[in-house]
C-alpha cells in the first residue's frame, strides 16, 4: 500500500495519497513502492474524500459511478459513455479560445496522450464549457492545430445544460476545485480526473502541475495493470 500524508492546510486537514499532489499550491515531497490499482482510493462527493475499497467489494455496486451522457467530438460525431466502456479516461474542462490555464493543460495532456497513444484502454474527455462557441468545426480545427489525436482525445460540445449538470454533479466541478473566471461560465477548473473502467472516479490532479500528472500517468498505468 502507499504511504498516505495526512497534510494540514489553513482551511482543514486533508488526507492525500501518495500517488498525487493536492490541488492548490501545496507541495508533497514522497517515497513510494511498487502498487497496483486496489491501492487508487475511489471519491464519491465535492470534497473529494478518499475511500479505499477492494475491487470487486459489494460496496461498490452502489458507489458513485460517471452516469451515461451524449456529446458530440471535433469529428461531429456523437460520444458518450459507451466510448468508454472498459476503459480507462482522464477527464477535464476546457474552452478552445481560453488565453489562461487551458494551454498550459493541454500541453500536460499531450504527455498522457503520448504515453498511452498505442493503447486503446486509455483515452482523454475535455468537456468544453462554452459549447454555443466551441462549434464542431471549431474544435476540429483546435484539435488540428494542437496535434489532438481522433478516438485518443475527445473533445465534447452539445447542449451547455447538459455539460454543466455532468460537470456539477458526476465530476463536482466547484468552486474548491477551479478558479473562478470573470465570465458567467461556471468556474473553470485546473482539475484532471482519472475515471476507471468502471466509471469510477480514481483519483484527482492539478493539470497545471507537471508532477501532479506524471502521477497521473503512473496511476493509470497501475488501473491499466489490474
Amino acid at each position: 500500500m502507499r504511504l498516505s500524508l495526512l497534510i494540514t492546510t489553513k482551511i482543514k486537514p486533508v488526507l492525500v495519497s501518495s500517488a498525487m499532489l493536492l490541488l492548490g499550491s501545496i507541495s508533497i515531497i514522497t517515497a513510494t513502492s511498487a502498487y497496483g490499482a486496489d491501492d487508487l482510493p475511489y471519491y464519491n462527493s465535492k470534497e473529494f474524500t478518499p475511500h479505499w475499497i477492494e475491487s470487486g467489494s459489494d460496496a461498490l455496486n452502489d458507489f458513485h459511478q460517471i452516469p451515461a451522457f451524449s456529446f458530440t467530438n471535433q469529428d461531429g460525431e456523437k460520444v458518450s459513455e459507451k466510448d468508454f466502456e472498459n476503459r480507462i479516461y482522464v477527464a477535464g474542462f476546457f474552452f478552445s479560445t481560453c488565453p489562461g490555464i487551458c494551454p498550459m493543460i493541454r500541453s500536460k495532456l499531450a504527455k498522457v496522450q503520448e504515453a498511452f497513444i498505442d493503447n486503446d484502454n486509455v483515452k482523454i474527455l475535455q468537456h468544453s464549457i462554452r459549447p454555443h462557441t466551441d462549434t464542431v468545426e471549431l474544435l476540429k480545427a483546435y484539435a488540428d492545430k494542437n496535434g489532438i489525436v481522433s478516438n485518443k482525445w475527445y473533445l465534447a460540445t452539445g447542449e451547455r445544460d447538459a455539460i454543466y449538470s455532468l460537470a456539477k454533479s458526476a465530476y463536482f466541478a466547484s468552486d474548491d476545485l477551479g478558479n473562478l473566471q470573470n465570465t458567467e461560465d461556471f468556474l473553470h477548473t485546473e482539475s484532471l480526473l482519472l475515471i476507471d473502467q468502471n466509471r469510477h472516479i480514481r483519483g484527482i490532479y492539478n493539470g497545471l502541475n507537471s508532477a501532479s500528472v506524471d502521477y497521473l500517468i503512473a496511476d493509470i498505468k497501475a488501473l491499466n495493470a489490474q
